[in-house]
């Protein structure tokens, strides 16, 4: 890393955004590493356990553009702030209250889609303060907060092993509130943020069509990456019978390798270019999921095929991000919500669908067979498409 980076900038800033975009993810995906014990209390079938786990990430994709407008109107840091309460509110409702339908479980899931929407917060507090030569570096230390997708996996089965699914949500109050304090305390906005951003802007950058292609090929990468982390505690109980902290454990290990090698996705494909970087990770995504659905070799190969896929997906996030700033110089900002909405509905749908498709088939692979085969498809797009990007976008600038 550039020595001139940590003399950039605003260091007690940037530490904040990370630790609130981690703790912000690790509640967004509470329900993933919860559905089994919840399920049975609730009694919910495969379907409605898919619908819950899946409803914070629609949410919270939804959510973000709503963020992105306090974030113009308040600031990073109000925004963060109001964003918190709120989050620490519904847990506390949830706690106290208690969760004893499906329908209390997707309303906790829709204010869980709050912290969710911390990415257009975290994002801008941090890259606001570094020069255009160190945004990336800032935008990658704040953006691996998604790893708090791992503390969930680890901890909340154990958690609710040891003290009743329902006091989690009680438990994961103190680790937020000493967050907010922290982030209160330590972050600062920057000087000369943007002039806030119009509906008309959002819908300029609707109208081009390198737009749509980004949000679709973000939608299978942070898409798969985000659904999977919540819908695999479900699998591996379902197919290998495993408890939910077993589960858990294997879902920390696939999520974990996603999360470490979003960064260097994005290294990797300034090095090699973004376009060569996301073929590389959609066609093995392709390859391995497609041999996941198989479900041959056991739960260690299965395992060993999920990490290495998220591997690949997580690579292809931070692949995707790198396009972006190269085709959207001066609409960054609109195209960067977009985007990261587009992969929520990808999550979404990933995690909703594979439920849908385990009540009806009664099984996983076909499920994971269709995501496959839409892996292959983006490979097939983006072969496609990079030959006009050659074409309209000039080489030093967009790497392909």
């Amino acid at each position: 890393m550039d020595r001139t980076f940590w003399q950039a900038g605003h260091k007690p800033t940037l530490f904040s955004a990370f630790l609130y975009f981690d703790l912000s993810f690790m509640v967004w995906s509470l329900l993933g590493p919860l559905q089994v014990p919840i399920a049975a209390a609730l009694h919910l079938s495969t379907r409605q356990r898919g619908l819950m786990v899946a409803t914070p990430i629609l949410a919270g994709a939804v959510l973000r553009l709503l963020m992105g407008v306090l974030v113009d109107r308040f600031g990073a840091k109000r925004a963060g702030q109001i964003g918190q309460a709120i989050v620490i509110v519904a847990l506390l409702a949830a706690w106290r209250l208690g969760i004893d339908s499906l329908g209390a479980a997707l309303w906790f899931g829709l204010f869980l889609g709050v912290a969710g929407a911390s990415f257009a917060v975290a994002l801008p507090l941090a890259s606001r303060w570094y020069p255009p030569q160190h945004q990336g570096t800032a935008m990658g230390i704040a953006g691996a907060g998604n790893s708090g997708t791992v503390l969930s996996a680890l901890f909340a089965p154990a958690l609710a092993l040891a003290y009743g699914w329902q006091n989690v949500f009680g438990l994961a109050c103190l680790p937020l509130l000493l967050t907010l304090g922290l982030y209160s305390a330590c972050a600062q906005e920057a000087p000369g943020a943007p002039a806030p951003k119009r509906l008309a802007d959002y819908l300029a950058v609707l109208k081009e069509r390198d737009a749509w292609w980004l949000m679709f090929f973000y939608a299978m990468t942070f898409g798969g990456f985000s659904g999977f982390a919540s819908a695999l505690p479900g699998y591996f109980h379902d197919q290998f019978g495993f408890d939910a902290r077993t589960a858990g454990l294997y879902t920390a290990a696939c999520v974990f390798a996603g999360s470490v090698m979003r960064p260097l996705g994005g290294m990797l494909a300034d090095r090699l270019g973004g376009v060569r970087a996301l073929l590389m990770a959609y066609l093995a995504s392709a390859l391995l999921i497609g041999l996941a659905g198989f479900g041959l070799g056991g739960a260690g190969a299965v395992l060993l095929l999920f990490v290495l896929a998220m591997l690949c997906l997580g690579a292809g996030n931070g692949a995707v991000f790198q396009l972006v700033p190269q085709r959207f110089g001066k609409e960054i900002g609109v195209t960067t919500g977009l985007v990261g909405m587009a992969g929520g509905v990808g999550g979404f749908a990933l995690a909703a669908g594979l439920g849908a498709i385990k009540q009806a088939s009664g099984g996983y692979a076909a499920g994971l067979w269709v995501f496959a085969g839409l892996c292959a498809l983006a490979w097939l797009s983006l072969v496609g498409v990079k030959q006009r990007w050659r074409a309209h976008w000039t080489v030093a600038a967009a790497r392909v």
